[in-house]
């Protein structure tokens, strides 16, 4: 768990975990962003639960043509392999240029997450 997101991005993402909890209008912009090396899969995470911290919430994307807003058990990310048996990566140079909002609306209109 701790290779796909650093310490620096774990606190940003309890804070706005926390931020969404007192503001139900919060609209971070996604601050990870991970991914299948071998298959289609990409997460664009926005923050933490604080009370549970395995649940991270943002953009999912499966590769099958529906992307949606969710949840995600950070556990199971670190468990999910592609074809060829490749672990979930992070994105490295990511950089949220827009609210996780626009993103999932460009993902619903692409059938896909754009970046």
């Amino acid at each position: 768990m701790n290779a796909l997101i650093t310490d620096e991005q774990r606190v940003l993402l309890l804070a706005n975990g926390r931020e969404s909890l007192q503001n139900p209008d919060f609209d971070p912009a996604p601050l990870v962003k991970l991914f299948t090396p071998d298959a289609s899969a990409t997460w664009l995470l926005s923050e933490i639960d604080p009370d549970d911290h395995d649940h991270a919430f943002g953009l999912c994307d499966l590769g099958l043509g529906a992307p949606e807003l969710g949840w995600v058990s950070l556990r199971e990310l670190a468990t999910v392999r592609g074809r060829l048996e490749l672990p979930v990566e992070r994105d490295l140079n990511f950089r949220a240029e827009k609210r996780l909002s626009a993103y999932a609306r460009d993902a619903r209109l692409a059938g896909r997450i754009v970046v």
